[in-house]
């Protein structure tokens, strides 16, 4: 018996589009289900080494939740290369000014660190409200509330 790989024709005129209201989600468990469909692991054609993914728009992020004290808590780190350059922000203050930031960062996170985790986060399309310009793209609704009950 042979192993059968998709070739790497038609990959990107065959990836659809989902659309994801965050909107009192949990941050991490929306970046899960983002960064499975982002990475493929939710099609038949997964291959390891190939990008067969789908394009995923989030709306809603200024409404998305932290569950716990990471609110409080939670801390995101930068440095500008300059001797003394370490820049820290608070989720609060990253919440407020780019909410579309923090779920990027969230689903970056947990995508492959190389070539193919860079191209499947370009992918990933992020807005603060209820308005995105892919109406053309014709996004189907994703319901991440019904996965995670089991």
């Amino acid at each position: 018996m042979s192993t059968q790989f998709p070739s790497g024709t038609g990959l990107a005129e065959n990836r659809k589009w989902y659309v994801v209201d965050a909107e009192g989600q949990p941050v991490g468990r929306l970046a899960t289900e983002v960064a499975s469909i982002l990475s493929g692991k939710r099609n038949p054609m997964w291959t390891p080494f190939m990008d067969v993914g789908d394009h995923v728009i989030v709306i809603n992020a200024r409404k998305a939740v932290f569950k716990g004290s990471k609110a409080e808590q939670k801390v995101y780190h930068h440095h500008t290369l300059y001797p003394g350059g370490l820049r820290s922000i608070s989720v609060q203050e990253q919440f407020e000014r780019h909410p579309e930031r923090v779920i990027e960062l969230a689903v970056k996170g947990m995508l492959p660190k190389n070539k193919l985790g860079r191209a499947m986060a370009k992918k990933l399309k992020v807005y603060a409200d209820s308005e995105h310009p892919h109406m053309a793209q014709r996004p189907q609704p994703l319901d991440i509330d019904s996965r995670n009950k089991k």
